[in-house]
């Protein structure tokens, strides 16, 4: 039977609840899931703010970005999964314009040069709500009212009612910093690069709500593992599964789709599949 992994992250948690099939093919049988476009996207604006506040404050300026971009460009052009997408040359020059859209937006919300970053990428290995944990922070600030924990998203917003599931990743990351350093943040906001900024406060309720609902979902996994019973939860989103070639379900859902006109053009498994 399948283990549980050593520790659990709040990605591997979010796929596990999108769908327990793809979970096994990732996690359990350590499967590649390449990164489509807009991951790559999101590694590259990462990218880039992480070495723009690696920057001395006063020098954290949108000349400065766009000097970092053109330097960091070359790590995405050559990555392996980044050729794999095959783009052209307009195609690649709408790609980095986006990227750079997103950067730019950044001033939109903050100056960075007033921001006082302690740590970018700063890897978190914690016990949450008796859990393993794992998760890399973006950006770990110091304000006026404690440390705020910072999230990039290269996307908009969320609709309202799904702002709570998305705040959970956040709030996660403050609940392992507190159990690493013995201090609560006060803040952790996600920054969608997009449009808009999503905060909340760390409070007792908010992080026993986000621990709970992350708990639970690891309670699913040692389930699932001690049965080896991996529930195929089919939809949209099976059109961009890397394993829907190996998942009945998943297969016989993008051919419905495929048949009746609901299946983007652009998805990824009318290739794998031959439709």
């Amino acid at each position: 039977m399948p283990t549980p992994p050593r520790s659990f992250s709040v990605s591997s948690a979010g796929l596990f609840n999108q769908c327990q099939r793809r979970w096994r093919f990732r996690y359990v049988e350590k499967r590649s899931d390449p990164p489509g476009e807009a991951a790559l996207l999101g590694t590259f604006v990462h990218r880039v703010l992480e070495l723009l506040c690696a920057e001395p404050a006063g020098g954290r300026t949108t000349d400065r970005a766009r000097e970092l971009a053109a330097t960091a460009w070359p790590e995405t052009r050559d990555d392996g999964n980044f050729i794999a997408l095959a783009l052209d040359d307009d195609a690649q020059r709408q790609f980095r314009w986006r990227g750079w859209t997103a950067i730019e937006n950044l001033w939109e919300f903050e100056d960075p040069a007033q921001v006082e970053v302690e740590a970018t990428e700063a890897k978190v290995s914690a016990t949450v709500g008796g859990v393993p944990f794992f998760g890399i922070i973006d950006r770990l600030d110091n304000a006026a009212d404690g440390l705020v924990v910072t999230d990039y998203k290269t996307g908009k917003a969320p609709r309202p009612g799904d702002v709570p599931e998305k705040l959970d990743q956040v709030l996660l990351y403050a609940a392992a910093v507190e159990d690493h350093r013995g201090e609560r943040p006060s803040r952790g906001r996600l920054y969608f690069l997009g449009n808009s900024i999503v905060e909340t406060p760390v409070t007792e309720d908010g992080l026993e709500a986000a621990v709970g609902r992350f708990v639970e979902t690891w309670d699913g996994v040692g389930k699932a593992c001690s049965s080896d019973q991996f529930e195929a939860r089919v939809g949209p989103l099976c059109g961009w599964c890397a394993y829907v070639a190996d998942c009945e379900e998943g297969t016989a859902e993008v051919q419905v789709r495929v048949s009746r006109g609901r299946m983007r053009a652009d998805a990824p498994a009318r290739t794998l599949l031959g439709l």
